[in-house]
């Protein structure tokens, strides 16, 4: 649990968009991967096993609840060690991500899922087709279809 929680939670959050309600969608996928265990073939990557747990009980509860929401994804700060960034330089950085997210936000909850699967919880193609249990090429036209949506959103801010 503790090495995949912040994983769960991320992408709980990508279908929910509400931080309350991920954490809850987390803690319902693991309990659902806990009762499936032993239908969990051993050798294979436990990652997409359980973030396919966690998507569908985010997406069940989603569907019960039928709250909407703006998107609130946090990322965490990524500072190099080496040098931190000028004043200025975090200050447009931070300006740039709240632009992005907010235009994230601003997309279809499946865009939201593709993409945040790659490129927030930094999965590969094999990884996010079995989280989303659809073909690797699926994948490929999700995301990229979701990627030109987003590049869409954001205008000439790419």
């Amino acid at each position: 649990v503790r090495r995949y929680q912040q994983m769960a939670f991320r992408a709980a959050l990508l279908v929910c968009g509400d931080p309350d309600e991920a954490g809850d969608a987390a803690q319902e996928g693991f309990i659902r991967a806990w009762r499936a265990l032993r239908s969990f073939r051993p050798g294979l990557e436990p990652r997409p096993w359980l973030l396919r747990i966690v998507v569908n009980a985010a997406r069940n509860r989603q569907r019960h609840q039928r709250r909407q929401g703006a998107l609130s994804l946090r990322l965490a700060e990524v500072v190099p060690a080496a040098a931190e960034p000028s004043p200025e330089s975090a200050a447009l950085a931070a300006e740039r991500r709240q632009r992005l997210l907010a235009a994230v936000g601003a997309l279809r909850s499946e865009d939201r899922l593709v993409i945040g699967l790659r490129w927030f919880l930094d999965l590969d193609e094999a990884s996010m087709a079995s989280a989303l249990a659809v073909p690797r090429g699926t994948v490929k036209s999700r995301l990229s279809r979701a990627m030109a949506r987003l590049r869409t959103e954001l205008g000439h801010d790419v």
